[in-house]
């Protein structure tokens, strides 16, 4: 059985976590694992200063709710402390380049979390940061909510039913959450399915990375508009038809093109032919468009469970990324025995 307290890579290879993709399968399990046994630790009443007088610059160039908060409660629930750099609170964007920014950043804090309107802005960050840089959201990935949906697909894994065998349907537009979940699903060797028009299908490109991970890993990806795909699905995904990152498109154009036959409502979910499948959204949700209130607040949702393993995904990530996550586990294991 594996060790809940033992990493397979003590020290991460790369600096920064801009990318599932630079990662292996067995890099993932380990940030997977550190999140878990850290959130069953503090549920349980236990108290971790691992990253005591460690700080995390939080960079935003959007409004947030679950980032901003998982990271700020996280870095607390650790012994460390985030500084919320807000839209127009610092001179990034005014008098000062990101590159300049981040050599500043570097010089006063352990780490920097950016959530940023262009992808080529975290890889700037981190050529000109001497800490580690953590991608809270590009319009290209959102690697952040990759590791908390796949804790939260491993938390709900159908029983008597290996992961590599789950199938993962995303239900609407080619999204970045919706290359992010393909991603690491198919990093995971499960069978990754979007639903949606031909139009918002997900690129080339990024269907070529999920390919790349079944020959490595198992598992299938497939893009079709055929409701007949949603059979046997274990979990059901959706996300907003249009939004940050959609401001040109009118909202009656999205509404035409996925409205009614992408709406995740019951009927979609009776179509599985699944009694125990499992719904999921990243949120914020527009109720009653890409899913109704009847799913969103109904038996089969995880997605609040979802929301809550953003706190469990960020901790994870926090204490990977400073080198002090298998610290933490000696910590946690260290003090469960001496009770």
């Amino acid at each position: 059985m594996d060790n809940p307290y033992v990493l397979n890579h003590k020290t991460p290879t790369r600096k920064d976590y801009i990318d599932t993709s630079d990662f292996d399968q067995s890099e993932i399990l380990d940030m997977v694992k550190v999140s878990t046994v850290v959130r069953d630790y503090i549920k349980s009443g236990g108290t971790l200063d691992t990253l005591y007088h460690k700080n995390l610059a939080m960079i935003f160039e959007q409004k947030s709710t679950r980032t901003r908060v998982s990271f700020e409660v996280g870095m607390e629930q650790l012994g460390g402390h985030a500084l919320n750099l807000a839209p127009g609170s610092i001179q990034l964007g005014a008098h000062e380049t990101i590159g300049d920014t981040a050599q500043v950043l570097s010089r006063m804090c352990d780490m920097i979390m950016a959530r940023v309107d262009r992808h080529e802005s975290i890889f700037e960050l981190a050529a000109r940061s001497s800490v580690p840089v953590i991608n809270g959201m590009s319009d290209y990935n959102h690697p952040t909510q990759e590791l908390g949906d796949i804790i939260t697909i491993f938390d709900h894994l159908p029983k008597d039913k290996p992961w590599n065998k789950v199938k993962v349907v995303f239900a609407g537009d080619r999204t970045q959450v919706c290359a992010s979940l393909m991603m690491i699903t198919t990093k995971m060797g499960m069978n990754f399915i979007q639903y949606g028009p031909p139009a918002k299908w997900l690129s080339d490109d990024f269907l070529k990375i999920g390919r790349a991970n079944n020959q490595m890993y198992g598992g299938s990806v497939h893009v079709t508009d055929n409701p007949a795909y949603l059979e046997g699905a274990d979990f059901i995904y959706t996300d907003v038809w249009y939004g940050l990152y959609d401001k040109e498109t009118p909202k009656e154009v999205y509404m035409r093109e996925f409205y009614p036959k992408y709406q995740v409502n019951d009927e979609m979910l009776a179509m599985t032919g699944n009694p125990n499948v499992k719904f999921m959204h990243c949120l914020p949700a527009i109720r009653n468009e890409e899913v109704t209130d009847s799913v969103l607040d109904g038996p089969h949702s995880v997605a609040w469970d979802e929301a809550e393993n953003r706190l469990t995904a960020q901790r994870g990530l926090l204490l990977y990324f400073s080198g002090k996550a298998q610290e933490a586990l000696d910590t946690i294991k260290r003090q469960k025995e001496e009770k």
